[in-house]
């Protein structure tokens, strides 16, 4: 199976391509095509994953659908049956890769929940003892659990650049205060719904970005959903404090990168056929534990 890394739809008008996502306009939504692009260290390699973009796109619906009762999102529909006339032609790749949106206006943060130590807060935490400013628990080690979940936010990064975490003071300055609280609210409620839904289905749920906009005045859960793009999943089963830990993520693939020296400076390396193939099963496990059901790529 061959990995899509990008795609050409001529009669459709290209809104964006980001590290994973290419994203079209038709009338008044947006399609949100999910390639199989793989992103690590803020650049996007030279090879993807066969694959990718269909679970990626599929655990989001799963997502979308579960937390639906805590905030609403920006899904029209994911049946390609279901898109406007332009899109047809191209049934065959937008199919269980494509999602149509609602346009939102998106916040320009990063709302990230963190339950355990581990990666920049990990990081963070060993030089300051604190998690991106925020007073935590002495003595802890790596990927312990934190006493609660807190949210860390962060600004959006520009392709190519990394994201920066921010005090929530000046997430209040970016957004006003209002909206501040009530993001900070939300994503901590919809961590801990996921959290306990994957920790029932052996999967510990780390950490977590979700992204938000606004539609007709109303804060929506917007672009992908707990994926293993923008989480550490860590299997229950392994879990050890005290060192960095098993994951379904794509922190094998940076631990990979790291293990052959690379640089983090363009251009970025191909992986290697089993990493290609390791990479795929990991997300496939995860999309398969996290739903109760497997999907054929």
């Amino acid at each position: 199976m061959k990995a899509l890394l990008e795609t050409d739809f001529r009669n459709l008008t290209l809104y964006a391509r980001g590290k994973v996502r290419d994203i079209y306009t038709i009338d008044d939504y947006l399609l949100m095509v999910a390639t199989d692009r793989i992103s690590a260290f803020d650049h996007v390699l030279a090879s993807g994953i066969p694959g990718k973009g269909k679970i990626l796109t599929q655990l989001s619906l799963f997502w979308f659908d579960l937390l639906r009762d805590i905030v609403p999102n920006h899904v029209v529909t994911a049946n390609v049956k279901e898109f406007p006339e332009e899109a047809w032609p191209y049934r065959k790749e937008l199919k269980d890769r494509s999602m149509l949106v609602r346009r939102a206006t998106m916040f320009p943060i990063e709302c990230v929940a963190r339950g355990y130590l581990s990666g920049s807060a990990w990081k963070d935490y060993v030089a300051t003892g604190q998690v991106c400013g925020i007073p935590v628990e002495r003595g802890l080690r790596e990927s312990d659990r934190l006493s609660h979940p807190i949210f860390t936010p962060a600004t959006k990064s520009l392709r190519g650049t990394h994201d920066e975490n921010i005090p929530f003071d000046q997430m209040v300055t970016l957004v006003g205060g209002e909206a501040a609280e009530k993001l900070r609210d939300l994503t901590l409620a919809l961590y801990s719904r996921a959290a306990e839904h994957a920790e029932q289905r052996g999967i510990l749920l780390a950490d977590t970005k979700f992204e938000f906009g606004v539609v007709n005045g109303t804060i929506v859960l917007a672009d992908e959903v707990l994926t293993p793009d923008s989480s550490r999943f860590w299997p229950r089963d392994h879990y050890k404090p005290g060192r960095s830990q098993p994951s379904f993520d794509k922190q094998y693939v940076r631990d990979y990168l790291e293990s052959i020296r690379w640089n983090k400076l363009a251009p970025a390396p191909a992986l290697s056929d089993a990493v290609i193939h390791r990479t795929q099963q990991k997300y496939l496990e995860a999309y398969r534990l996290l739903t109760g059901r497997p999907l054929a790529v």
